[in-house]
């Protein structure tokens, strides 16, 4: 039976474990079994320059501290010499031991996480095949700068060209002016529309006078031809 101080001393690394699992993102878990101590050296270097926790860790802790974050799951698997990689990237550890895993045979990745829930290999294939935070960002970027891109190429093409900006306004400014001149005027519209009406009205006014005046001079000749003996 242990004695005190190594149950002590594996409470504490439980507890590392534990304090590890929550503040991870994602973790991966793998059988390092056959590596050479310099693939085992280059998977390191390439975990930690993404930012990614990697150790061995005893199937006995682990289970331990597994079962208290609610990973239960992950007990089926932890049997033969287990690696957890841990990171608060969601992507990293998948993509970097998948990619490892390629290129050696002898890597077996036996299970993963994400969130506190145990992924399936369809899911942890998914998550590695997933773009980088990195990547993600800098399309993000390019798409924000693309107008300010194309802006800067315009006017490195105009510089190249000898083309000065205050010409192209100056030209853009005098197709204006003319396309004003050419355009007729509004109110000069209305007005050769309107006199074609003026005219008519004004002929229709004569039209009245001139009959109002021969029935008025009809009206006054009866009265002026009177009888020779009336006199």
């Amino acid at each position: 039976m242990p004695n005190e101080k190594v149950l002590e001393t594996k409470k504490a690394q439980v507890a590392e474990i534990v304090e590890a699992l929550n503040a991870a993102a994602t973790g991966v878990l793998m059988d390092y079994r056959g590596l050479t101590v310099e693939e085992d050296t280059k998977l390191r270097n390439d975990l930690r320059a993404a930012g990614v926790k990697y150790f061995v860790v005893k199937n006995t802790l682990l289970r331990l501290a597994a079962n208290q974050v609610g990973l239960e799951e992950l007990d089926s698997i932890l049997h033969g010499p287990t690696a957890l990689a841990l990171s608060e990237d969601p992507v990293a550890p998948a993509k970097i031991l998948f990619n490892f895993a390629k290129d050696n045979e002898k890597v077996e990745i036996k299970s993963g996480f994400m969130d506190g829930k145990v992924l399936s290999e369809e899911e942890l294939i998914r998550l590695a095949k997933t773009p980088s935070k990195d990547t993600l960002i800098a399309k993000i970027m390019g798409s924000l700068n693309a107008p300010v891109s194309n802006l800067a190429r315009l006017l490195a093409t105009i510089a190249e060209g000898g083309v000065e900006i205050a010409d192209l306004i100056a030209k853009k400014n005098g197709e204006a002016t003319e396309e004003t001149a050419e355009a007729p005027a509004p109110e000069a519209e209305e007005a050769k529309a309107e006199e074609p009406a003026e005219e008519a009205k004004a002929e229709a006014v004569a039209e009245e006078t001139a009959e109002t005046t021969e029935q008025t001079e009809e009206a006054k000749a009866p009265e002026e031809e009177k009888p020779a003996d009336a006199e």
